[in-house]
Formats: C-alpha cells, sequence, structure tokens
C-alpha cells in the first residue's frame, strides 16, 4: 500500500509487470492483479507450506525469487471469482515489494514499517537475538517443540517475528489513521481501503480486505464488516489480530500451541464488550421461489484449498436442503435469503454463488474451513461401460465429478479391473486432497524409482498408509488385495481408535490374522461398496483375499470422503463404555 501510494505499484496491475523472470501459467483472459493478491482470489492453484519448509538446518538459505520459481502454481480459476487463503499469494507480494522498492523485503519492512512504528523487537530475518527469545512450542500431545527454521528464509506470509508489544504498536498506527510512533506510514486513504472487504457471497458473509479476512462467524450472525482480523498459524503457535476501526479497539492474542482458542476468545470477547456486532442477523421470513432455485444448488462440493473435505448437497422435502459431510456428518439447511441458508446444527450461514448460466459454482461454509470456498462439482459424463442402474455408478460418477477420473464423453471405466498396489496408493492420496511426494532422492522401497506412481506411492510411505515387504520392496504392479486396502486405511486410522472398538464385528470368509483388525474396522466403519455381504449370523464377508476392482475402489474412496466416520467412532465409544460399566 505504500508503495501504490508512491506510484511504484498499481494495485489492478497484471502481476506479471513486477515478476520479471517468473513464469506464469494462465489460460484465463483475466490477468492476476495486484488487488487478486491481497484478497486472496489469485485463482492459484493451492501452494501451502510444505512439510519440508519447516526444518532444523539454520544455515540453509533460499530466497523468495528463487523459491517462487521452484513453486510457482498454475492459474486454474477465473481470477477474481472465488475466494481461497493462499499463502503463496502473500509469498508473491513479498517478491512484489522487493522488486518494486529496489530493496530485499526484510530491509524494506525493517526501515519502513519496524522503524517507523517503534517495533524494535520485530523482524522478517531469523536474528539469533530475536531466536534466543522465542516462546516454546507445543505439538499436538502437549511435547515442546525444537526450534525450526523456514523456507524460503525470509517468509513474507508468515515468517515475521515479533512481541505483543510490538504488534500493539502497529494496531494503534493502523486505528490512528495511518500514524505510528515515529511519524506516518500509510495515508488515511490507504487505511481506509484496507478496511474495506472486497468481496461476499452475501452481505452476512465478507471475504476479505487488503490484508485482512472476515472474523469467525458467530451464531446466526454471519461475520460483521465491521471488523478485521487476522490469523496465522505454524507449527507450536496460533494468532489472531483483531481490529474494530469504528471503535478505536485492536486486539492481539497469540498463544504456544495450535487450537482454536481464538474462535472461542472472540466469540466471547464479542459478546461482552461488543455485542451489536454479534447479534443474529434480522432477516425477512423468506422461502425459495420454486424447486428450481433448489435444485441447482445440488451436487458435490470440494474445498478449494482442502480437496479432501467433500460436501454432498440435497433438496429435502420440506423446502430447504441437507448437506452432508464426513466430519459433520448430515445436517438441514434452513433457507434464511436468496442463496443463502442457515445451519441448524452448526448455527452458521452457508451461501451459494451463482454463475451468468443461472447454476451454482461455489459454496460457503465456514463451519468445516472459514478460509476458502468450494467449488461444485462438474457434471460427470459417464462412461460407456457404467450403466445407470449399475450399484456402483453413484461413486464412480461422484469421483468423476470431482476430478478423481477423466471427465470426458465416450471413455471406458473397467469397472472390474483389478487396481494395482500403486494405483491404490494414487488414489488415496489424490482423494485426501495431497500431492505426490517431492523427495526423489529418497524413495523408501528399491522397486518404484521409475514408476509413474512413485511420488504417490513415497506419499502414503510417509504418512503412514504402506510398509511394504520388510525388505525394502513395494510390488507396485501387483493387484491389490481388498485386505491390503483395508490394511492401508487402517494404519492411518488406528492412531485415533482403538481396535477394540471393533471386536463385536464377526466375519466371514478368509481374511489373513494381519488384516483383521482392519477389515473388522472396514465393516464397522461401512467403509465399502455393496459387494460386502453378510449371513443370517450377521458375519459380513469382506472377500478379504480378493483383488480390489476399479469400482470397488471408487465405492471405498467415495465412503471415505462422505460417510462421517467420526460420529460413528463416537457410538461404537459410548456403547463400549456402557458395555464395560454393566454390572
Amino acid at each position: 500500500m505504500q508503495l501504490a501510494e508512491q506510484g511504484k505499484i498499481r494495485l489492478d496491475e497484471d502481476i506479471r509487470a513486477y515478476l520479471p523472470g517468473i513464469e506464469i501459467v494462465n489460460p484465463f483472459d483475466e490477468p492476476v492483479t495486484v488487488a487478486h493478491l491481497l484478497t486472496h482470489t489469485s485463482g492459484f492453484e493451492v501452494r501451502d507450506p510444505k512439510s519440508g519448509d519447516l526444518h532444523q538446518d539454520f544455515e540453509r538459505y533460499v530466497s523468495i525469487g528463487e523459491y517462487a520459481k521452484a513453486n510457482m502454481p498454475p492459474v486454474v480459476r477465473m481470477p477474481g471469482t472465488a475466494y481461497m487463503y493462499d499463502n503463496f499469494a502473500y509469498l508473491l507480494l513479498g517478491l512484489i515489494v522487493q522488486n518494486a522498492s529496489g530493496q530485499p523485503f526484510e530491509t524494506y519492512m525493517e526501515e519502513q514499517v519496524f522503524r517507523p512504528l517503534g517495533m524494535e523487537a520485530s523482524s522478517f530475518e531469523p536474528k539469533e537475538s530475536l531466536l534466543g527469545e522465542l516462546a516454546t512450542g507445543y505439538g499436538p500431545a502437549g511435547d515442546p517443540m525444537e526450534p525450526y527454521a523456514l523456507t524460503p528464509t525470509i517468509m513474507p506470509h508468515g515468517g515475521m517475528l515479533s512481541t505483543a508489544r510490538d504488534v500493539g504498536r502497529f494496531m494503534i498506527a493502523f486505528l490512528a489513521g495511518g500514524t505510528g510512533e515515529n511519524g506516518r506510514i500509510l495515508s488515511e486513504a490507504s487505511v481506509a481501503a484496507m478496511s474495506e472487504y472486497r468481496s461476499a457471497m452475501h452481505p452476512l458473509l465478507p471475504d476479505t480486505a487488503y490484508g485482512f479476512e472476515a472474523p469467525a462467524q458467530t451464531p446466526l450472525a454471519g461475520s460483521s464488516a465491521a471488523v478485521l482480523t487476522k490469523l496465522g498459524d505454524l507449527p507450536g503457535n496460533s494468532s489472531m489480530l483483531l481490529l474494530i476501526p469504528d471503535e478505536k479497539v485492536g486486539v492481539f492474542l497469540t498463544y504456544n500451541k495450535n487450537g482454536a482458542l481464538r474462535d472461542l476468545f472472540y466469540g466471547q470477547f464479542m459478546a461482552a464488550f461488543f455485542p451489536q456486532y454479534v447479534a443474529p442477523a434480522e432477516l425477512a421470513a423468506y422461502r425459495p421461489a420454486d424447486s428450481g432455485s433448489l435444485e441447482r444448488l445440488v451436487g458435490l462440493y470440494a474445498d478449494l484449498r482442502l480437496a479432501g473435505i467433500v460436501y454432498s448437497v440435497e433438496a429435502d422435502a420440506e423446502g430447504g436442503l441437507a448437506i452432508r459431510d464426513a466430519y459433520l456428518g448430515l445436517r438441514k439447511l434452513r433457507p434464511a435469503d436468496e442463496n443463502l441458508f442457515a445451519d441448524e446444527l452448526t448455527q452458521r450461514f452457508v451461501a451459494f454463488k451463482i454463475d451468468e448460466a443461472g447454476g451454482a459454482v461455489y459454496m460457503n461454509e465456514s463451519a468445516l474451513n472459514p478460509l476458502g470456498y468450494a467449488r461444485k462439482g462438474d457434471a460427470p459424463a459417464g462412461f460407456t461401460d457404467v450403466g445407470g442402474d449399475d450399484p456402483y455408478a453413484p461413486y464412480i460418477l461422484a469421483l468423476q465429478s470431482l476430478g478423481h477420473y477423466p471427465n470426458e464423453e465416450g471413455a471406458a471405466f473397467e469397472p472390474g479391473r483389478p487396481v494395482t498396489r500403486a494405483e491404490l496408493a494414487e488414489l488415496l492420496i489424490k482423494v485426501s486432497g495431497l500431492r505426490g511426494s517431492e523427495n526423489a532422492e529418497q524413495y523408501a522401497f528399491t522397486d518404484i524409482a521409475d514408476h509413474p506412481l512413485a511420488p504417490y506411492i513415497q506419499a502414503a510411505r510417509e504418512l503412514g498408509l504402506v510398509v511394504g515387504d520388510g525388505s525394502g520392496r513395494f510390488h507396485p504392479d501387483r493387484a491389490a488385495t481388498r485386505q491390503e486396502a483395508a490394511v492401508m486405511v487402517w494404519n492411518v486410522t488406528r492412531k485415533q481408535v482403538p481396535d477394540a472398538l471393533f471386536a463385536f464385528v464377526q466375519l466371514a470368509g478368509e481374511t489373513d490374522e494381519w488384516a483383521v483388525p482392519a477389515v473388522k474396522m472396514m465393516v464397522a466403519l461401512g467403509l465399502h461398496g455393496p459387494e460386502v455381504t453378510y449371513g443370517e449370523d450377521g458375519a459380513a464377508d469382506f472377500r478379504s483375499k480378493d483383488p480390489i476392482t476399479r469400482r470397488e475402489s471408487a465405492a471405498l474412496s467415495y465412503k471415505l470422503l462422505l460417510q462421517p466416520v467420526n460420529q460413528i467412532v463416537a457410538e461404537l465409544m459410548a456403547k463400549l463404555q456402557n458395555e464395560t460399566e454393566k454390572p
């Protein structure tokens, strides 16, 4: 914003003007602008920091430009049309500041922001004096974490070292119209521009301003456009910057363990001191004009940032919608306004974006992920060898709609073909919303180096889905058995769920001993298709030793995306506890 005031940057300019040497693949007529980066509407494919970007090698140096070139995402959506919290966009903004100013980003920040504001304990450089003052971070289990370095070394999108006192100086300057302790850092016009939300599916659901995002929704109130927030997370730290410009109020909350404390704090703080901004919305009684207005919203939606979060939206018999996902299960959406619904379970609003043709293209469902929209799947083209009456068609077509299978007319699916171990690993990684591993030089198995699906096999190994044959090999082209598929899922589930929970499951047919707990879990959680049959005694025949076919793997993948596993586990836990407490 400072550089825009000086005429060195135009917010509506194509970012390529400020990023020489960076190739940007954009198949759309609309260029990505600086404003798109600022509002997280670039249309980039998601590029969040990778696990390897956090490391213990404090001598390693990777520049912002080097990292940007190596990881530049393509544009996959029309720029400006959808909100997805975009870390990479803010990395590029740091590079643009560097290129437009002629100064390293960290130097610019020191001279033009920190020094004028009197922020003497803040830096983007990992200085020893500041690293020595870092609070200890704690992992999910409460264990202290070792300090770590970041890649790139200077990280504009979240690598700032600071103190609560220094952040307070920034808040005071912003609330004072841009004037800091040692002078002005922004014009009042720029501060006003940063305080204005730039996109929304509905007035109750603003998305982002320049540099800020909307606060968490509160019950049946939506998000107040009078409040600005900036959230941030790294392992061992979560933070929230909260500004209410009209009230001249700023709050900074930071804590040394990841978690949702800030959301709980926000709701209680606002209810106690500024209830007018979180009061339930006053909406006139609304009913959709006709069933067609609901039918256009029906379909599958995948989160733009976390593709493993998938929603199924259906019309119900009561003039509303029903939404279902693997985390919160099934719940009703009550019409509240044009393309706006109230979730009866979460008491949050859900909105839909309609395109020029009158169809839904995006959904804003913030209960699971407030940091981006979910995109509606494309109409599936179908396959020549999958009939409409095929019991597996709903699963196959759903995955085609979501992009897990090619969506082209006239293609064959080969539903009965056995799936190889490599293909199964690839499918499980993809439906989890993950990409293949980039550790090509450290493949865990000796027989995958030249395999086209090696990155997915390696990713499956890194996540603990697969372990190999004990001799360093994976056998990627061998047909996977159904019990092997069960064990892949069980390998990641067993850490949270005890085997005793599934002891009640009776199995028919043959299952190897090493796979029995996994197969019992799959039966109990319903992670299978209609191929599993039950005898008169209730015993399930999982057909454990049969190869898993493409149609069966489609059913498994669909269930992993939409089966409410957490709810089923909670019910089984309650049942097990009741059984153990009986006299």
